[in-house]
């Protein structure tokens, strides 16, 4: 059984920065792809960022250089580091993990956390 569990939401002020956790418990996999998504309030849910097991990372136009993805395979461990925060930045944010392929192109994730919350305000 796959369990995917996100931390490290909080409130920042704009210009500030934070790192989100997820800890992927369950069978290992050597390939996958991993993801984080955000939903604000009234939106759709989007994709912030993807890396696939073999190491390419890709992100949404508006975070890019901003945020960055990193995992640690050792502990099962996917990281967000947000840096730049801005006020449209606020939203739930969810990890999600699909496995049995080493590339993100038209992924759909079968795995979901239960998201933590990224407050951006001054």
């Amino acid at each position: 059984q796959v369990r995917l569990v996100e931390s490290g939401g909080d409130v920042a002020q704009p210009g500030g920065s934070l790192r989100l956790s997820c800890e992927i418990s369950g069978p290992h996999y050597t390939r996958y792809c991993l993801g984080w998504f955000r939903q604000a309030p009234g939106k759709e849910r989007e994709r912030v960022g993807v890396v696939d097991s073999r190491g390419t990372n890709s992100y949404l136009e508006s975070v890019q250089g901003r945020f960055t993805i990193s995992q640690d395979n050792y502990k099962n461990m996917i990281y967000l580091s947000m840096t730049s925060l801005k006020p449209e930045d606020t939203a739930m944010y969810y990890c999600a993990a699909v496995f049995s392929r080493n590339y993100c192109s038209g992924a759909n994730f079968d795995y979901w956390g239960q998201g933590t919350q990224v407050t951006v305000s001054s």
